[in-house]
């Protein structure tokens, strides 16, 4: 039997990690200014979400998503990869609807992540180099956004034909799958329409100035096989 989806997701997550445990930031636990609901994600991430939430009977969480459901939030339009085919044509994107309100993350509870271990990657990633509360926004590496960037698009490029949205919209509708097993995660279930397509990697979006600095990571995920 050749690995899953979720466990080529898990062997990302902790190269991201071992790669993300250098950096020098100003996050620490309890810092919750950039915990909003505007998180997105994929369907493979969402099913590690939802397998955690069962096996821990945590699935009364639910609730918490279905009130915040009813709250305005990002909803993207495109994915990483489908942006960077766009890019490569010489088209324009659409433009996204991004400058919404910061409610805060309906798996967020006395500034503590109620599912730290499992969260998403965007949520893995956002690192800040300065403290979030004196400007009321983060300041990112330049580099560290084109890391993200290529992490976003391997994530993207193994869960290709599933969907890609808003982590509410994402895991309420799989709240109907909840009880699907592993091994269906390669079936093709009906995704809600309004959802952008996950999409293969069409080529590595990395600035020029970034070649050099990105091929130690490039070169860890080619070796580990977790492609193939």
């Amino acid at each position: 039997m050749g690995i899953s989806k979720l466990d080529v997701l898990g062997q990302i997550y902790d190269i991201y990690g071992t790669f993300s445990s250098r950096l020098r930031v100003a996050c620490v636990r309890g810092c919750t200014a950039c915990c909003t609901q505007n998180v997105t994600m994929t369907t493979l991430e969402g099913y590690r979400i939802v397998e955690h939430l069962i096996h821990t009977g945590q699935r009364h969480l639910f609730h918490r998503l279905h009130h915040s459901s009813h709250h305005e939030r990002f909803q993207p339009t495109i994915t990483t990869n489908k942006l960077l085919t766009l890019c490569m044509q010489g088209d324009d994107p659409p433009e996204e609807k991004s400058c919404l309100p910061g409610s805060a993350c309906p798996f967020l509870s006395n500034n503590e992540c109620l599912i730290y271990l499992e969260r998403p990657f965007a949520c893995r990633c956002f690192f800040s180099t300065q403290k979030c509360e004196a400007t009321d926004c983060a300041v990112v590496d330049p580099f560290l956004v084109t890391v993200n960037t290529v992490f976003l698009q391997f994530i993207e490029h193994i869960d290709a034909g599933g969907v890609f949205g808003n982590m509410i919209d994402v895991l309420l509708f799989l709240e109907s799958e909840a009880q699907q097993k592993r091994q269906d995660i390669d079936a093709s279930p009906n995704y809600p329409g309004g959802l952008p397509t996950n999409r293969c990697i069409p080529g590595i979006f990395v600035p020029p100035e970034h070649h050099s600095m990105i091929q130690p990571i490039l070169q860890t995920i080619r070796k580990s096989g977790i492609l193939h």
